[in-house]
């Protein structure tokens, strides 16, 4: 399997595994050929010397743009595309000249957005123009790394706000690298601002895939949208050097074909691809506590938790509970473990709220006596269980009440006359902030109920 090629798990890589196929909601368009593509296919047959799809046609809309739909009944496990590797851009694709003298440091995402640089100047000369000058404009991408300051307002309680200023450093620290390596080819490519190299790593990130073999964009297959529920995904048969899409569902003419890029919440739909979905099974929220600097056992309280520290445990979304950083997904009504609350999380409540050193002491020897891992069972101590929910109890209300103000202001901005764009992005906001929200609410109901019950 190959995954979209997201910030958050880039280094994470896939192999071919068998698809659990189940019945989902299919995206009824109405079907608008896109005429400005009547010739891509032709070039991609032509270029690869071999058959691509005869089940797919590109179609557009205002909703969502370049899209694949069915030309033709689609049965469930039906092969209904095949991209050989030779057609699909990879770092391999970068000039010798310029791949001989750029450093280490230099990711992939950032060698694919030089490729992308090199054949964007080389115009109609280039052999990928058919698909270079069909990737989306800048005007056209909405992840958050381009959105204003003023934007980037309305999501400040999420965590996205500060993983955005992360990858947006991250671009510049790319550029800076990249700069002085490229300035030697003129011929190759014209002088590259940031917005232009910005630009470029935004269609990787949102276009690419990772799979065994490494980072690469697929022509055709990059126009199929997202759905959530989806259990397709683009194959990678490396034996046959090919990409393949199989079918999770039946498809009628005229249906858009859809598959899931990965199991990702809309942090990293909208980090990543620059779109989010109005409800999203796989929702998350990260939150971080610490342990106050005037509590007498702090010094205690963090020997304890770096000694039996929890292994750091990583999602499709690469968020990770570990340390003082946890990730907190939907808890289901009536769960009885609470699942969804990471228990790392319970364990470090129960440290914070001990008040005593004999109390420690017992936390570290119910560690040991088990698997290292600190208070993976309720407290004997009902007092000190109920004190460290409680607490978490509070933290999770206080952050309710942010969120619940944060999506009052977008109510009353949504009141105010704004440009398409703007309204885009505060609907994008609104869904991110909405789905957090319920993932908060859940784990409050547990987290109450809970408390009661001791």
């Amino acid at each position: 399997m190959i995954s979209r090629c997201s910030n958050y798990n880039r280094a994470r890589l896939f192999c071919a595994t068998n698809l659990k196929f189940s019945t989902c909601s299919v995206k009824k368009t109405v079907c608008v050929y896109d005429e400005d593509c009547l010739d891509f296919l032709p070039w991609l047959r032509r270029k690869s010397g071999a058959h691509i799809s005869s089940f797919l046609s590109i179609g557009n809309s205002s909703t969502y743009g370049r899209y694949l739909f069915a030309s033709k009944c689609i049965y469930t496990g039906d092969s209904i595309l095949k991209v050989p590797c030779s057609v699909q851009l990879s770092p391999d694709n970068l000039p010798p000249q310029i791949k001989l003298v750029l450093g280490n440091e230099v990711s992939d995402n950032a060698k694919l957005a030089i490729v992308i640089l090199v054949e964007q100047k080389l115009g109609q000369d280039s052999e990928w123009a058919p698909y270079i000058s069909r990737l989306p404009r800048l005007g056209n991408l909405n992840s958050t790394i381009f959105w204003s300051n003023d934007d980037l307002e309305m999501i400040e309680e999420s965590s996205l706000y500060q993983e955005t200023i992360k990858q947006k450093t991250q671009i510049e620290e790319d550029f800076l690298a990249i700069k002085p390596a490229l300035q030697h080819f003129p011929s190759l490519v014209q002088e590259v601002t940031l917005k232009e190299f910005k630009h470029a790593y935004g269609l990787v990130s949102s276009r690419a895939w990772t799979s065994t073999k490494g980072v690469s964009m697929i022509p055709f297959a990059d126009f199929l949208n997202h759905d959530g529920i989806s259990e397709a995904d683009v194959l990678c048969d490396e034996a046959k050097q090919l990409s393949e899409v199989i079918a999770d569902r039946n498809y009628a003419p005229g249906d858009q074909v859809m598959i899931r890029y990965g199991k990702y919440s809309n942090q990293t739909l909208l980090l990543d691809f620059g779109f989010t979905l109005a409800t999203n099974v796989y929702d998350q929220v990260q939150i971080e506590l610490d342990i106050p600097h005037h509590d007498p056992l702090r010094t205690m309280k963090m020997d304890l938790l770096c000694r039996h520290c929890t292994p750091v445990l990583e999602d499709d979304n690469a968020f990770s509970s570990c340390g003082n950083s946890f990730v907190i997904k939907h808890v289901k009504s009536g769960s009885r473990k609470g699942r969804g609350i990471p228990q790392s999380l319970r364990a470090f409540a129960r440290v914070i709220c001990s008040t005593s050193s004999q109390e420690l002491g017992d936390l570290a020897m119910e560690a040991a006596k088990i698997d290292g891992r600190l208070a993976r069972q309720p407290l004997q101590n009902k007092k000190v269980e109920l004190q460290a929910h409680q607490f978490l109890l509070s933290r999770l209300n206080q952050l309710i009440e942010r969120y619940d103000a944060a999506m009052k202001a977008l109510a009353i901005r949504s009141s105010l006359r704004m440009s398409n764009k703007v309204s885009l992005r505060r609907k994008l906001a609104q869904d991110l902030l909405n789905g957090e929200l319920r993932v908060l609410k859940s784990a409050g109901a547990w987290l109450k109920n809970y408390c009661d019950t001791l």
